[in-house]
């Protein structure tokens, strides 16, 4: 059997997250856990109020953190959620950060095959595009590196800008 690199690991596709069917999909979620606007929005909307019910029973969860809930009605198994933000103030890099490990984690803690991730921040979070590829990208690299779980990422971009973001910083850190 051929070994599989971590080129093979992470991956990139252009389109909409809640559209993935995969174990889980990440919310670029605020540490509150209210599924607002943006990615989070959307996640309501397509996967029902039981991914907001189970977000409230959970509650605040600390800043760089991730929980996880059930898909609702989406076709991932599972929402990650991300809280790469507090509820009205901006993203930052170690929040950012902490908030990819942790979601990693909690994707390995339950030996999920495949994750999808959108570009934590760059919304409400108002975090840089090229900032957050590369963030978002070493701490994936480092953590796949060093883990079997979970099997694949799936960088998950809207537009085309944040696909080309993606693409050019996979290439540097990822070469083939």
């Amino acid at each position: 059997m051929k070994a599989v690199g971590l080129r093979d690991r992470v991956l990139l596709r252009q389109g909409d997250l809640t559209e993935m069917a995969v174990d889980a999909i990440v919310n670029a979620a605020n540490n509150d856990l209210q599924l607002g606007a943006g990615v989070a929005g959307a996640i309501r909307r397509k996967g029902g109020p039981t991914i907001q019910e189970e977000c409230d029973r959970i509650g605040r969860i600390p800043l760089g953190e991730a929980a996880v809930t059930t898909g609702g009605r989406l076709q991932a198994r599972y929402v990650i959620h991300a809280a790469s933000m507090a509820l009205g103030q901006p993203t930052t890099e170690a929040s950012l950060r902490a908030a990819t490990r942790n979601s990693l984690l909690r994707a390995k803690e339950r030996e999920l095959g495949e994750v999808a991730f959108p570009a934590l921040g760059t919304g409400v979070g108002g975090f840089p595009l090229e900032r957050c590829a590369r963030a978002m990208l070493e701490e994936t690299a480092a953590f796949l590196r060093a883990e079997r779980w979970p099997e694949r990422v799936c960088f998950v971009l809207f537009d085309q800008e944040a696909f080309r973001a993606f693409e050019q910083v996979r290439r540097e850190l990822i070469p083939e």
